[in-house]
């Protein structure tokens, strides 16, 4: 419900702080009071449109905050999710408007936009105006209105979730049917491809590997390099190069040929160290033989390396791809090929699950729509009792329950909700907000609240001079009524009539004084005396006689 309401300097109001309760609050007082601002600042913290002539002369802003206080499982949790904001024990509703008529909005504290403040502000109250009407007079709210009336949440479950259950049927045969065209389009170049790779086989991670042993087989080569450089300075092939055998085959046999000690004493050990000199030499050429031919790298497998790199880095060119997705590219092709191939027989099976999901919701919402022809049937009658007492006895409510076309069915049907309404006899029932006039329409509403509301998914209702234009049985009819509602809902009533005033469960005085040359509203809540005194000047006017205290004193007992 609507826990509090503080307004700051807006039109006539410099600061207001209200509060309010459970069952039907009434606020009352002289044409031109103010009364009207209530409402206009009410309508700020709901979405209403912004206007620069709202804000207080001589202010830079305006602002209005409201407190509401929903229930667990009210709709406005899950907005507030949708919006990801936290729900918390108090939902406020903040709009600010600058003097240049700009505004910002905001739920418990935080920033959004109007359009968010509005849909959360649907969720928890509905004002019913002479001359702009929302809430009933919209016709899209009429099928969940007659739905809780005729308690019928759990039939429009089931249709909903028949309807969810078609669709995903529909698009899954709408995918499939679209899958199965694109293949039919790229069959050709899929089955290629398909082939192409196929062929080609790349395997997992194969690039790599291959790649690694091809830097291997790199390396091989310049080691052998390097090796068969080394044999070439032990054995060049110019002869005219020097040859270290040769060298040291000349140096010994230069040395044999001389007398034995002919050189000394050492003679013999040189030829001894030249003779070890040319084993270690052989024994070296022979190991640097052994070690380049085993080194040697194969050329054709070099070759086949770069052929096979090539030739996978080629085909990722050409789809795209890095080489490493290649396998999961053929597998992807050979999946679409597979789909194609048996793309007829899924096909053929997913029209069939969507034709049966189509006939499971139509049997749904057929017997929705039985049901509330019935449930209709019974709120006309329920309206035709309502009427008479508020001065519409010639008024004729018709709940039209009317079927839809196929591309309209949705999760709430396959029929339309419409309240319509003629005020006299002989006329063409119409719509609600065509047909009958401001004071007509805010009663025509008033009898849909009594009957509806314990079905009302918003937990506060606001009348603004629900009673005009009636008076003596009509507006104790209706202050009757709204004290009904008010036992389900809270109900907020901005009334002329006593007869109305005196059912009210608390009561709202709204005064405009003027001091320092400027003019200020004022709200005061009442208690018993002072009630008493406000229903007896609404009786009487400005001179407030014993005879209309005792009157005001009679209405307050009659609707106790």
């Amino acid at each position: 419900m609507l826990a509090s309401l503080a307004i700051h300097d807006v039109v006539l109001i410099e600061r207001l702080d209200l509060s309010f309760g459970p069952g039907l609050s009434v606020l009352t007082g002289e044409t031109g009071a103010g009364k009207s601002i209530l409402l206009d600042s009410l309508g700020l913290a709901l979405g209403m449109r912004a206007e620069a002539g709202l804000v207080r002369v001589g202010q830079s802003q305006a602002s209005v905050a409201a407190v509401f206080t929903p229930p667990p499982h009210h709709p406005a949790h899950a907005l507030l999710a949708e919006l990801g904001l936290e729900a918390e024990d108090a939902l406020v509703l903040r709009r600010v408007v600058q003097a240049d008529g700009r505004s910002r909005a905001f739920v418990n504290d935080h920033p959004v936009g109007v359009a968010a403040l509005k849909r959360l502000a649907a969720t928890l109250v509905e004002v019913q105006g002479q001359h702009d009407q929302v809430g009933l007079a919209d016709p899209a709210t009429h099928g969940a209105l007659l739905d809780a009336f005729g308690g019928l949440d759990a039939p429009r479950g089931e249709a909903a979730a028949a309807f969810r259950a078609w669709r995903a049927a529909d698009a899954a045969l709408r995918e499939a049917e679209e899958a199965v065209a694109a293949a039919l389009r790229d069959e050709e170049w899929l089955r290629h491809a398909v082939e192409e790779l196929a062929k080609l086989a790349p395997g997992e991670g194969e690039e790599e590997t291959l790649a690694q042993e091809r830097q291997h087989l790199q390396a091989a080569e310049r080691r052998t390099e390097a090796l068969a450089g080394a044999l070439a300075e032990l054995q060049p092939r110019d002869r005219r190069s020097a040859n270290p055998a040769a060298a040291l085959r000349n140096a010994a046999r230069a040395l044999e040929r001389l007398p034995p000690g002919a050189v000394g004493p050492g003679q013999d050990a040189v030829l001894a160290a030249l003779g070890a000199a040319q084993d270690a030499l052989a024994e070296a050429e022979q190991l640097l033989e052994r070690l380049a031919q085993d080194a040697l790298p194969d050329p054709r497998r070099l070759e086949a390396l770069d052929d096979r790199l090539y030739a996978l880095r080629s085909a990722a060119r050409k789809h795209g791809v890095p080489v490493v997705e290649l396998p999961a590219l053929l597998d992807t092709l050979r999946g679409r090929l597979s789909a194609l191939d048996a793309g007829t027989d899924r096909v053929s099976a997913l029209s069939l699950a969507a034709r049966a999901a189509r006939e499971t919701y139509v049997a749904a919402a057929t017997a929705l729509t039985a049901l509330r022809r019935e449930a209709a049937a019974a709120l006309e009658a329920a309206l035709a009792q309502e009427l008479p007492p508020l001065k519409l006895d010639r008024a004729r409510v018709v709940v039209e329950v009317a079927a839809r076309e196929e591309a309209a069915w949705g999760a709430d049907g396959a029929d339309r909700v419409t309240l319509l309404v003629a005020t006299n006899p002989g006329q063409t029932p119409g719509a609600l907000v065509k047909i009958a006039s401001g004071g007509e329409l805010s009663r025509l509403m008033l009898a849909l609240k009594v009957v509806l509301a314990r079905g009302s998914p918003v937990p506060t209702l606001v009348f603004d001079e629900v009673d005009a234009g009636i008076g003596g049985a009509t507006a104790a009819a209706v202050g009757e009524r709204l004290q009904r509602v008010a036992e389900r809902l809270q109900v907020l009533v901005v009334t002329h009539s006593p007869q109305v005033a005196a059912r009210g469960a608390r009561h709202l005085q709204v005064a405009k004084s003027v001091a320092g040359g400027r003019a200020e509203t004022r709200v005061t809540p009442l208690d018993a005396e002072e009630r008493r005194e406000e229903i007896a000047r609404m009786l009487a006017g400005e001179v407030v006689t014993e005879a209309a205290r005792a009157a005001a004193e009679s209405l307050l007992r009659g609707a106790a």
